[in-house]
């Protein structure tokens, strides 16, 4: 079953406790995704203020890189997001999956 916009909020809370709107969103041109960018997204997918589908075309993203920011959010925060951590984190899950 499709969300028509009525069922929608008009806000969500974002990655810092704020209430985003979509005027509050990074805007659709946006090139440099800093941490904070890429978790206002997710947040407002999460949160319903825009579909998966509706984000990856706002933004030009494809859906597993959408998918790798929530699951970076989930697994880590915020701090997950930062490109720098990325291999880091993801030789620290593999571990932790040999040996749980």
């Amino acid at each position: 079953m499709l969300q028509s916009d009525l069922d929608r909020p008009d806000t969500v809370i974002g990655p810092l406790g704020e209430a985003l709107g979509k005027e509050n969103l990074p805007p659709p041109n946006t090139s440099r995704w800093v941490v904070r960018r890429k978790a206002e997204v997710v947040a407002a997918v999460n949160g319903g203020l825009l579909t998966i589908a509706e984000a990856c075309e706002r933004y030009s993203l494809t859906l597993e890189e959408l998918a790798s920011w929530q699951r970076a959010i989930d697994r880590e925060g915020m701090a997950g997001l930062r490109a720098t951590r990325v291999q880091h984190y993801r030789q620290v899950h593999e571990r932790q999956g040999r040996y749980s």
